[in-house]
């Protein structure tokens, strides 16, 4: 299935237009991508779901690529916008599946809105009290100093739009296997990019430290069958954040893949495809 066989469609949910891309039929299992990539960074999990009889549903989320960039960016509404499109496309429950900043949002979902999931999965993502506890540590904030950096004003937009954008493809391209992009994959992102600029993705930062997602105490547990995936090579985000989240998630399973980083549904698809389809068949049992 090539990318030209994905079905690309709009609708209007929690006040934004919204672009996403399906494959399949089936069970819906929604995927949520993170910065600075959109629907494109799932496509060989779009084609994989397919294959095997799932409903794959991979949005551009709020102010990326195809979607309208408006505010507000808080985590709340971010939340709604994947519950609105559920809405939309007459799903009750989905499998939730999110990497990065995606996976952040999916983690959310499964605390607080536990009941519209059947499964979740997340790719190089800690726990919200996980990630808590571990940016306190000196090691993990100084590589998460980039969220300090994307607070100031037009600057990180500036700096990512350098060279057409094409300084910003060739980090991705060194933090990855070789042969992880396509020239066409590279094409498909720098267009996505320069379609509306990252602000808006930029601005999701900007929201987490001006309006910090509240995680209640005691935190509460996500019942679902949950897959955490861990590249372990992840510049971004230290191995050590997977430990301590057995306490947070009632029914967890942690794959750790050596020598990939934090793109790792694009640099392992193949691994990454089939742990996540062994855990959703698992979790429809």
């Amino acid at each position: 299935m090539s990318s030209d066989a994905f079905a690309h469609r709009e609708a209007t949910v929690n006040g934004i237009r919204m672009h996403y891309v399906e494959a399949g039929d089936g069970e819906p299992v929604v995927l949520l991508h993170g910065f600075p990539e959109s629907w494109y960074s799932w496509r060989h999990q779009l084609r994989a779901l397919a294959a095997a009889g799932y409903r794959a549903i991979a949005p551009d989320q709020r102010g990326y690529n195809l979607t309208e960039a408006k505010g507000p960016y808080d985590t709340g509404t971010l939340q709604a916008d994947i519950l609105c499109l559920m809405d939309h496309l007459g799903i009750e429950r989905a499998h939730v599946v999110g990497h990065d900043w995606g996976g952040a949002i999916a983690w959310l979902l499964g605390m607080e809105h536990g009941e519209r999931l059947k499964s979740l999965t997340v790719c190089n993502l800690p726990h919200p009290a996980v990630f808590r506890k571990g940016v306190r540590r000196p090691r993990q904030a100084l590589r998460s100093w980039y969220v300090l950096f994307f607070q100031l004003p037009w600057l990180p937009e500036r700096l990512l739009a350098a060279q057409g954008y094409h300084r910003l493809a060739r980090m991705m391209i060194r933090e990855c296997r070789p042969g992880t992009f396509t020239k066409d994959d590279i094409r498909e992102f720098l267009a996505g990019w320069r379609r509306q600029g990252l602000g808006g993705g930029i601005n999701w930062y900007r929201a987490a430290l001006r309006h910090p997602p509240r995680i209640p105490d005691p935190v509460p547990l996500v019942t679902v069958p949950t897959l955490l995936i861990w590249g372990d090579d992840d510049r971004y985000l230290g191995r050590e954040l997977t430990e301590g989240t057995e306490e947070y998630v009632a029914k967890l399973r942690v794959e750790h893949l050596p020598g990939v980083g934090h793109w790792v549904q694009q640099e392992a698809p193949d691994e990454v495809n089939r742990l996540l389809l062994d855990h959703l068949a698992a979790a429809v049992r």
